[in-house]
Order: C-alpha cells, then structure tokens, then sequence
C-alpha cells in the first residue's frame, strides 16, 4: 500500500498537467547531500587484469520531503583514458541541479586501452556504455526494491562531458546490435556481453526520459529515429578534441572517427527526434570545466531544456542559436538485425533475436505505449513491463526454455508468438 501511495504521490508532483514550476527551475534548496562511493555494479578491468567495482556519488537536496524525484546519471571526461566521477565540472552540474530538486549521480565507468588507436578505443566505448547501463538498471532496481534514493524511473535522464556526453549518446541510441557490427565483430561483442552488458543489475530496464550532450559525438547520426527520447546538446566551434562537426576525436591519437553535436542536428531535422542545441561561438573543448559564465550557460541552457519533460511550463531564458556553418547528411543503408524474424501479428512489428540468449529487442511502426508480459509454457508470469516507444528493449533474465510472449497496446490490440531462450 505504501509504494502505491509514493506512486501516486509522485504522479501527482511530476506528471500533473504542465504548469510555470518553481521546483526545477530555480534553487529551492540551500544545500545538497551527498553520498559518496556506492557501488552499482562491476565487471572485468579494461585489459583483463582483474575486476573493476563500479560506484557513483549520488546528490540529494538536503532535506527534501518530495516522495520521488526525477534523477540524472551524469558521466565524466577523459578520453575513456582517465577522469573520474569527482572531477570539478560533474560535481558543479550535480549540486545545480539537486538544488532545483533533480536528484543527481555522478558515475565512474572502466577507463583505459592500448594500444592508442581505433581497434582499441571502440572497445573501451562499449565498456563505457555497458557500465552506464547498468548504472540506470541499479536505480531501477533500487526503486522496485529498497527504495533508498527516491527515483521516480519514468524520469531518468543521462548526460555528460566529453566522452561521458560520448557514451551517454550511445547508451540513447545505438540499440542494435547490427549497428556495431561495422565496428566489432559479432563474437567480440557477444564476449562484452552483447547490447546491455554484464555490468550488474541484470533484469531491470535501461530506459531512459532524455539525453544532455556536452562536447559529445555519436558514431553515426542516422543512429538516432524517428521516437527516439529527446537530446540536449552544448559545443564549441572551435572544438579540437571532439569535433563541433564531424571527425576524428582525440586527434592527436587518431582513434575514433564521430559525427558532433552539428552533424547531430542535422540528423535530427531528418529524424524529428527533439533536440535543442546550444553554439559556444569560439569555444574549445568543454569551456565550462574553467569558465563560469559558460558553467552558468551549461546549467541554465539544460535546465530549460528539461522543463517540459518534468511538465513545467516556464519560459526558456537561454534560447537555442544558430548553429554554425553547414553539414552534409550522408548516404546510409539502415542495418537489419541477422537475427531477425517477422511475426504475424495485429501489431505490426518484429521481435529479435528469436532464440535469444537474454536480451530481446522490438521494433514497432508506432510510437505508442505497450504492455510485453512474458509466460512460461505453464501460464506463470515471470516478466511484465508497460514501456513507451517505437524501438523497445528488454532483458528479462530469463532461464532456458520455451516461453509465450503477449504484448497489448493502448488500443487494445493484442500480439502473441512464442520465444526460446538459449
């Protein structure tokens, strides 16, 4: 009875008809909270070597009596070489923002590869996204189980800096597994643990409300479609380490080659993903880690960039500009799944892989809201999730065998086929 009165509790302070918020937008809290060192996950080190434990800092208004509140999982710089959850510019963007009444997470992810060269640092990539995604699953299941932190899961965020912006682009939208195959081998990405990883919190979902990109890049604009969650993005023209348009990041390695935040907007003007986007005319590479007028653009532009999504109505102060000079979109052939299989169905969509050996993934022709329940040959329900979108994936750590998947939308139409689990 008490999870069903937070729920509503919750319901009631966020998903209310949109409306001008004080909680949000300014700092209705003097001071924040801040619990260091707790671990989300783990998996093996960069080279091998040994385990890497997994922690985060969590940033909670001091004295907040909300019952749920909406999280952001922010990821560090570094090159995916260094950097660490307590570097200056995450811990300014978490205290902002629990001052307005987010609750914020700042993460570690496993860093390191050698050699310094594009076999390498696509791999120390994958960790990355791997371990962001378990990050949002530990609070998914934090929030179904124990309920510490007080996360309401329909508004959970992911951002960061540089290659933290990097792999939080990834974690939103390379969720195809045919997409990383140009990249790495089938084989090579199966023993990294496939599209969600091995990184903990097995089960729980990874979805998330919205994407900040600071100084980031995705590895291929076409990457992010039509119902994708909407994106935020900050650059500077004058970016040498992560290109404003498109090229090698790190160009003193020659390592990866990346499409930036401007490629990005042109994407999403094919794609209708939502995307605001904010020009640092002149600037360089993340400008706001020493600069204060561009730490208070940073936190003002991404909070505006939030509002709506938390259903307040305030007016932008910082509007999006101009983005800077022109961008080609390129030719591209979307990759179809090896995996895939149609199903004959009211719903009009495609399962895969089917067997699967974990994860399953759903592509619909609709943006919509479904209800996947997952029966043993028996009739027991072991898995039911309600999920928004047009690309929908799960990983329902399921046992091998034969199993009856039913899937109803909001107009009551209803799917069913049978899956096997490897």
């Amino acid at each position: 009875m008490k999870k069903i009165y937070l729920t509503l509790l919750s319901i009631f302070a966020i998903n209310a008809n949109s409306q001008t918020c004080t909680r949000y937008y300014s700092d209705v809290f003097s001071t924040v909270t801040t619990s260091s060192a707790i671990q989300f996950g783990s998996n093996t080190s960069w080279n091998g070597s040994g385990t890497t434990n997994l922690m985060l800092d969590f940033y909670q208004p001091s004295g907040d009596a909300q019952a749920l509140r909406p999280l952001i999982i922010f990821a560090h710089g570094g090159s995916f070489l260094g950097g660490t959850r307590t570097d200056a510019d995450q811990v300014a963007l978490c205290n902002a923002f629990a001052k307005k009444g987010y609750v914020t997470a700042s993460i570690d992810y496993r860093t390191g590869f050698f050699p310094f060269d594009s076999a390498n640092i696509v791999p120390a990539l994958v960790r990355a996204y791997h371990d962001m995604k378990a990050a949002i699953r530990f609070f998914y299941k934090d929030a179904r189980t124990a309920n510490l932190y007080k996360v309401d899961t329909n508004f959970v965020f992911i951002g960061g800096s540089s290659a933290g912006a990097i792999t939080a682009l990834h974690v939103a939208y390379l969720n195809e597994q045919c997409e990383m195959e140009p990249y790495m081998s089938t084989t090579a990405i199966n023993a990294l643990g496939g599209i969600e990883g091995n990184s903990g919190n097995p089960g729980y979902p990874s979805k998330i409300k919205g994407v900040i990109n600071i100084c980031g890049a995705l590895g291929k604009y076409w990457w992010m479609k039509t119902g994708d969650v909407p994106l935020c993005s900050l650059h500077g023209t004058a970016d040498a380490t992560v290109l404003y348009g498109q090229g090698k990041a790190n160009p003193g390695f020659q390592t990866l080659y990346l499409d930036g935040s401007r490629m990005l907007y042109a994407g999403t003007q094919i794609s209708n993903v939502p995307h605001k986007f904010y020009t640092w005319y002149g600037a360089g590479h993340v400008p706001y880690g020493s600069n204060a007028a561009y730490m208070d653009s940073t936190i003002s532009f991404v909070r505006d960039f939030l509002l709506p999504y938390v259903n307040c109505s305030n007016t932008a102060t910082l509007l999006p500009n101009t983005p800077a000079g022109t961008v080609n979109a390129y030719s591209y052939t979307p990759c179809t799944p090896s995996s895939i299989k149609e199903i004959a169905n009211h719903l009009n969509f495609v399962a895969y892989p089917n067997p699967t050996n974990g994860e399953l993934n759903f592509k619909f022709t609709e943006f919509n809201t479904y209800q996947i329940n997952i029966y043993t040959t028996s009739g027991k329900l072991v898995f039911s999730e309600k999920l928004d979108g047009a690309v929908i994936k799960i990983n329902p750590a399921l046992l091998s065998g034969i199993y009856f998947v039913k899937i109803n939308d909001n107009t009551n139409k209803t799917s069913n086929f049978k899956l096997l689990v490897e």
